[in-house]
C-alpha cells in the first residue's frame, strides 16, 4: 500500500505549485558555467593551506552568504531558559528513554520558545550520538506514541490539522519519514523540533517567530542582508543544540545534523554557520540547498524566490534570472561543513531538485575537504540509483521521488557509523 504522509503531501504540492511549463529538464539545456572557486578569495590570492581557510576564506564566504542569500541572524546568542517538561524512561515499550523539553529563547512562557522531542535509546551506551532534524508537521506527527504532546503552533491545514491547529488525528501522520525504533536500534538518539515552533512557514509568519521578538528587522522592517526564515530556522538549530549539549544522556561532541527539503537547505546553513555539528546531512534540499544555481535545472532562483520570498534575504530575489552573477555558489555551502563529514542526498526522479547538479556541488566541495585532510567522494562519475559513495563528502541518489525514507536513514546512520561512533579497541 503507497502510504503518503501529511509533510509528503505538504511538500509535494508546494513543490507541484511552485513548477512553471518552461522548467529545464534537459541537460542539453544547461548552460555553460564558471563555478566560483572556493579556494580563491574574492581578490584573487589562493587559500594554500589550513591556516588560510581557517582565518580568511571561511569566514568571507559565510559573509557572502549572509549578504546575498540567507542573510544575517542575530550576533549573539538569545539569553533562554530550558524547562524539561517531562521524561519517561520505558518509552516505546521500554525502548527508550522520552524526553520534552520546552526551551524558552527569551526566558518566559509569553516570549519566543520551541519544544524539542527527544528519544534516547536505552540499550546504548552512553552518552548516545544523536541526530537532530526538524520536522514539518509537528513533534506528534513523527510517531503515534500518545504521549508526545499535540503542538499548539500555526500549521498548514492538511490531515489531522483543522484551522491551522493540530488534532490528536494528527498523531503519526508522517511516522514513514521518521523510523523511529531503527534508529533507536542503530545506537543513536534522536531530537526533533517542528520548525513552525520556530517560524510559521508563509510569508507573514515572522510575526508570531522569532523574527519579531530577535536579532534584525524585528519590525518587519527588513534590510536587504538581513535574515530570512532559513535563517531563523537555522539559529533556532544552534539554540536545540545549545540544549542538547547539556543534556546527560547525549554526548554533545555526536550530534548530526539532518534536514529534508526546505528543511535541507536549513540544515546545511546551520551546519555551516555552526561548527558544533560534528555530521551534517543535507536530503534533496535543491536549489538554495545543496543545488548548484548555475546550472539553471529545474527549481531557480526566480522560482523559488516567486514562490517563497520570506525563505530568503530580500537581496537574494536580485539574482532572479542572473544566477551566474551570484558571487558565490552552492558547493561553497558544502564546502562551509568541512572538514566535517558531509552527506548530500538526491532523488532519481526528483528533477525539481536537480539531483545531478546536488552531485556535482559535493564533487565541487572536495578541494576543500581534501585541503583539511578529509576525503572527498572518491569518484568521478555521478553514480548509479542506490549506490551510496564517499568518505568525507557522502552521496547517493535513491530511485523514487522527492521524501525522505526510511533508505535514507540507513544510508545516514551507515555513514555516522564511520564517523561519530568511538574507534574499537
Amino acid at each position: 500500500m503507497l502510504c503518503v504522509t501529511m509533510a509528503v503531501m505538504l511538500v509535494a504540492v508546494a513543490t507541484a505549485a511552485a513548477q512553471p511549463a518552461g522548467a529545464n529538464y534537459d541537460e542539453a539545456k544547461v548552460p555553460l558555467y564558471t563555478l566560483p572557486d572556493p579556494l580563491r578569495m574574492t581578490e584573487g590570492a589562493l587559500v594554500r593551506d589550513a591556516g588560510d581557510w581557517t582565518a580568511r576564506r571561511r569566514p568571507e564566504l559565510l559573509h557572502l552568504f549572509e549578504e546575498h542569500v540567507y542573510g544575517r541572524a542575530p550576533e549573539t546568542r538569545a539569553a533562554s531558559r530550558v524547562v524539561v517538561v517531562e521524561t519517561d524512561p520505558r518509552a516505546l515499550g521500554g525502548r527508550a528513554t522520552r524526553r520534552q523539553v520546552r526551551v524558552l529563547l527569551e526566558g518566559t512562557d509569553q516570549g519566543a520558545g520551541f519544544e524539542i522531542l527527544l528519544y534516547v535509546p536505552n540499550a546504548a551506551s552512553r552518552p548516545a550520538p544523536a541526530f537532530l532534524a526538524l520536522n514539518f508537521a509537528g513533534n506528534h506527527a513523527i510517531h503515534s506514541d500518545p504521549a508526545v504532546r499535540l503542538s499548539t503552533a500555526w500549521m498548514p491545514d492538511g490531515p489531522g490539522v483543522t484551522a491551522h491547529r493540530a488534532t490528536n488525528a494528527a498523531r503519526g501522520t508522517d511516522a514513514a519519514a521518521w523510523p523511529v525504533e531503527r534508529i533507536l536500534e542503530r545506537g543513536y538518539a534522536l531530537a526533533t523540533v517542528y520548525y513552525g515552533d520556530i517560524e510559521a512557514d508563509r510569508a507573514d509568519g515572522w510575526r508570531d517567530g522569532v523574527r519579531a521578538r530577535i536579532g534584525p528587522g524585528t519590525t518587519g522592517a527588513f534590510a536587504p542582508n538581513d535574515w530570512g526564515a532559513i535563517g531563523a530556522w537555522a539559529w533556532g538549530l544552534s539554540r536545540a543544540l545549545d540544549y542538547l549539549q547539556t543534556d546527560p544522556d547525549l554526548d554533545g561532541k555526536r550530534i548530526a545534523l539532518l534536514g529534508h527539503s526546505r528543511l535541507g537547505k536549513t540544515a546545511l546553513w546551520a551546519g555551516a554557520q555552526d561548527e558544533r555539528f560534528a555530521m551534517v546531512v543535507s536530503n534533496e534540499s535543491g536549489e538554495g540547498g545543496a543545488a548548484l544555481a548555475r546550472r539553471k535545472f529545474g527549481e531557480r532562483t526566480e522560482n523559488i524566490t516567486g514562490t517563497f520570498p520570506h525563505w530568503f534575504c530580500a537581496r537574494y530575489r536580485t539574482y532572479a534570472g542572473r544566477e551566474e552573477t551570484l558571487p558565490v555558489d552552492q558547493h561553497e555551502l558544502l564546502a562551509l561543513v568541512a572538514p566535517r563529514p558531509l552527506y548530500v542526498a538526491s532523488a532519481a526522479e526528483d528533477l525539481w531538485a536537480d539531483p545531478r547538479g546536488e552531485f556535482l556541488a559535493a564533487q565541487a566541495a572536495e578541494p576543500v575537504f581534501k585541503l583539511l585532510s578529509r576525503g572527498g567522494l572518491g569518484v568521478d562519475a555521478w553514480p548509479a540509483p542506490d549506490t551510496p559513495v564517499g568518505h568525507g563528502i557522502g552521496y547517493h541518489v535513491r530511485r523514487g521521488p522527492h521524501a525522505l525514507t526510511a533508505y535514507d536513514w540507513e544510508q545516514y546512520m551507515n555513514f555516522a557509523d564511520r564517523h561519530l561512533r568511538p574507534a574499537r579497541p
